[in-house]
């Protein structure tokens, strides 16, 4: 990798770390909305705990893409070579793959090898209904 696209990603990494911590986590909302009722509104409950649950998701995934591409910075300072390279089988990472996620740390063959095959959903065509 050139010097250049090595310099590029690594303003694009620290650009997304930036961007990570300057929004920082999604506020989940509390189960009460009236600190004052005596009552719960049994009605609204599931949206809450629905709404909570989908914040604390997205939170987790933010802190793991957070981690991601603080490790991809770290390799990209260690070695110049490291960089790029998918860690299971050494051979480059595609750039398109690089510019989309420049914190990714597979080739596209190793991470569907890591992610399994897919699973049929069943239906062959769109008339069928099970």
């Amino acid at each position: 990798m050139d010097p250049a696209a090595r310099e590029r990603y690594r303003k694009r990494l620290l650009e997304l770390k930036a961007e990570m911590l300057s929004e920082g986590d999604i506020e989940i909302e509390p189960g009460r909305q009236d600190p004052t009722a005596i009552t719960v509104d049994d009605d609204a409950q599931p949206l809450v705990e629905m709404s909570q649950a989908i914040a604390s998701s997205r939170n987790r995934n933010r802190a793991q893409v957070l981690a991601r591409v603080v490790a991809a910075l770290a390799r990209l300072a260690d070695s110049d070579d490291a960089f790029g390279l998918c860690v299971e089988c050494e051979e480059p990472i595609a750039a398109k793959r690089l510019d989309l996620m420049p914190y990714v740390e597979l080739c596209v063959e190793c991470q569907q090898a890591k992610d399994g095959p897919k699973s049929p959903t069943g239906r062959r065509h769109l008339r069928d209904f099970k």
